[in-house]
């Protein structure tokens, strides 16, 4: 146990919903090859939130395919509206 932090090591309940909450997520559509239509997400803070759990949440509740990167996820398709309304049931704060 470190001098520096009492409190290190004790395991606080719904300290991930409050580090979720203090991240403030853009959702975008981008035209790829052909005018197809892909739905970015940016901001996730990788060392907080594991941004493969959130992009397989997505494509799940969205039915599409997608990929996570670093910092973001892409789904296919025009899904804007929807990953707002999944990513605020799930505690982030989304620009409006």
């Amino acid at each position: 146990m470190s001098e520096d932090d009492p409190f290190e090591g004790i395991d606080v309940p719904g300290i991930e919903d409050v580090a979720r909450a203090e991240q403030t997520l853009s959702v975008r559509i981008e035209r790829r090859t052909y005018d197809k239509p892909v739905t970015v997400v940016e901001g996730f803070d990788p060392d907080v939130t594991d941004v493969d759990d959130v992009a397989t949440t997505l494509k799940k509740r969205l039915g599409a395919g997608g990929t996570a990167r670093e910092t973001s996820v892409e789904v296919q398709g025009d899904h804007e509206d929807r990953v707002k309304d999944v990513l605020e049931e799930d505690g982030f704060a989304v620009e409006r």
